[in-house]
């Protein structure tokens, strides 16, 4: 097991800039999620730590190693790959033992017959067959050693897949999209046991996914990627709770962040018509974007609304639901609250009412959707309800 440091990786393809200056540190033992939409990188990236694609700048360590000369075979890297690439024709044994076989064993003790009479032969077949048996014992795999890949479920042949990729015990362990052929309650299954895995192995994991399920439940830091640059690195419940920018904020959550127009002036936020006191100044006046995560909104009163309008949908998802609303004013997107089911019983599509939402808890950005900080503190969440004021121009005429 080791560390990896990625340091000004750059990856282009003639005219096309994939990768942009990545720099990543991941710990020794380390789980890291590379999260970000399909064509941002992500793999580009995860090829370039396995060697099978140069990057075109930049530098690559495991541990104090320098990667740049050496082959794939040398780096002591395994890789698990949304296809699973298990050979059809060889049972789940023997895929799991084919890593150690081809490494452990001459080429003449891998022949057929003739292999097994070669010095060494049975002490090096005894020490993969109990690397074998441990590996089926961790992953559950031991009733299905004698199957072939095609008399498996999706799940088992994604379990044999991180078997045979963790049986030579790597210094670093790749995972590119490994559930995403899987069915809903599967991915769920194993994505318990990639961490369980994780747990008991300790090797150092990158794993590659677009699903922000994935990223935020199994990974101990999550690096968000778009457009081949990393936006932000940061475990998972800060990089939810502060985005570095109005990107990030919008790809995290579901549904994603309430992104409205506004406008600033010192400790007063407006958006449209209605203002809210912030709890400490920001560092600047004029237009800006409000960030309003789903669950921060609330029902309010009229004469306490941030927004109001009319219920275009209600979506009930069991033990919570998704209420959009279609606001008053011109310009502004459709809102949508996230909230227990009780909280809306009585409301039905058409309906109008007011939504608030707590002070501390509104992200705002510039116009180039950087992050604007408060000068401050956030207020605590035990505070009351701050009240709403007019515009300034407003009561002045």
């Amino acid at each position: 097991m080791a560390a990896v440091t990625l340091q000004g990786i750059e990856k282009r393809y003639d005219a096309h800039q994939a990768l942009s200056g990545i720099d990543l540190e991941v710990a020794d033992g380390e789980f890291v999620a590379l999260l970000g939409p399909s064509g941002c990188g992500k793999s580009t990236l995860l090829k370039i730590i396995a060697g099978l694609d140069a990057q075109s700048a930049g530098a690559l360590h495991i541990g104090s190693r320098a990667l740049h000369h050496e082959r794939p075979s040398e780096r002591n890297i395994a890789m698990v790959f949304q296809s699973y690439a298990l050979y059809p024709h060889m049972s789940v044994y023997e895929n799991l033992a084919l890593p150690l076989a081809m490494r452990d064993l001459a080429a003449w003790q891998r022949l057929p017959l003739v292999g097994r009479f070669t010095p060494g032969y049975r002490r090096r077949r005894a020490a993969i067959d109990l690397r074998v048996r441990e590996a089926a014992r961790m992953l559950g795999l031991e009733p299905l050693l004698d199957r072939r890949p095609a008399q498996l479920s999706g799940g088992q042949k994604q379990r044999v897949a991180v078997g045979r990729a963790l049986i030579r015990h790597p210094d670093v362990f790749l995972l590119d999209e490994p559930l995403s052929n899987l069915d809903a309650k599967l991915r769920g299954q194993m994505r318990e046991e990639i961490v369980a895995v994780h747990a008991r192995t300790g090797v150092t994991t990158i794993y590659v996914t677009h699903d922000q399920i994935e990223a935020m439940t199994m990974a101990d830091r999550v690096a968000l990627m778009m457009d081949g640059v990393i936006q932000q690195v940061a475990p998972p419940r800060e990089i939810y709770a502060d985005p570095v920018n109005l990107r990030v904020a919008g790809f995290i959550g579901s549904p994603p962040i309430n992104a409205l127009p506004a406008r600033l002036e010192d400790a007063r936020l407006a958006i449209g018509t209605r203002a809210i006191t912030l709890p400490n100044a920001v560092a600047m006046s004029g237009s800006c974007i409000c960030g309003i995560r789903p669950e921060a909104l609330q029902i309010a009163d009229a004469d306490t609304a941030l927004v109001a309008g009319r219920i275009t949908r209600i979506e009930f998802l069991g033990a919570e639901a998704i209420l959009s609303l279609e606001p008053d004013l011109p310009g502004l997107p459709v809102v949508q609250m996230r909230c227990h089911p009780e909280e809306i019983d009585h409301l039905a599509t058409g309906d109008t009412i007011s939504l608030t939402a707590r002070p501390e808890t509104l992200l705002l950005f510039n116009s180039d959707g950087a992050r604007i900080r408060f000068q401050e503190a956030h207020a605590s969440r035990d505070q009351p309800m701050p009240a709403f004021l007019p515009l300034r121009s407003e009561v002045h005429g």
